[in-house]
């Protein structure tokens, strides 16, 4: 089955470039030139990942992404002008999968694109992981707290999964960096800190009593029982 790739980029010669790349790779390709043309094609064809420019004309990146993130769980890569860190957290605070900061290589997007996919598709692994109230089924990508599903993203998922699969275990933030998105992936160590705390929002949100993410400090993270 083909892969659509929705990219809402306003600047014409990049969309342009990028759009003719992707293509070459061979996914379908449905371009947006505003925020407002972007939420339009995603709410018609659920794309199977969104690229998205967070600087647009009319309804920003920011926005789509909030918008899209109170529905569903489309895989997002943001794209920013600005090589502030404060723009790429709060990009993952929001719930995006990936960033990449202008200018970059349409080999690099590609990249990027392939490893954001792979995280979101199911695993062949169908285990279900279980700890207390929580449970999560890899095969279908869901998450629930007793019977109240979050609706996580792909890498909250993963980084979930690795918590909950090993209760108890301290990982470290540059463990769970390179084995949620690989040992060549150049981001901050504090992203994981962004997803750990999208995680336990969403854990509040859901009731959940019988487990929580712990911070060990100087450290990183480990999943416990009660308080």
């Amino acid at each position: 089955m083909e892969t659509v790739i929705l990219l809402a980029e306003d600047e014409k010669k990049l969309r342009d470039m990028i759009a003719l790349h992707l293509e070459q790779e061979g996914y379908k390709v449905v371009p947006a030139a505003d925020g407002a043309e972007a939420l339009h094609y995603w709410r018609e064809i659920k794309p199977d990942l969104l690229v998205l420019d967070l600087m647009l004309p009319g309804l920003s990146g920011w926005e789509v992404l909030k918008k899209i993130r109170q529905k569903h769980d489309t895989p997002v890569i943001i794209l920013t002008a600005r090589a502030d860190e404060i723009d790429k957290l709060l990009g993952l605070e929001l719930g995006a999968d990936d960033y990449m900061t202008k200018p970059f290589s349409p080999r690099e997007l590609s990249a990027r694109i392939k490893a954001v996919l792979r995280r979101s598709r199911p695993q062949e692994q169908s285990t279900l992981v279980s700890y207390h109230d929580l449970r999560l089924d890899p095969e279908r990508m869901e998450a629930f707290i007793g019977d109240t599903l979050m609706q996580l993203t792909a890498s909250e998922f993963k980084i979930l999964v690795l918590l909950a699969g090993n209760p108890g275990q301290v990982f470290s933030r540059l463990y769970i960096l390179e084995r949620i998105f690989g040992d060549m992936y150049e981001g901050y160590e504090r992203t994981v800190d962004t997803h750990i705390s999208n995680i336990r929002h969403k854990m509040e949100a859901a009731a959940a009593s019988q487990v929580s993410i712990k911070t060990v400090y100087g450290i990183g993270y480990k999943l416990t029982s009660g308080e």
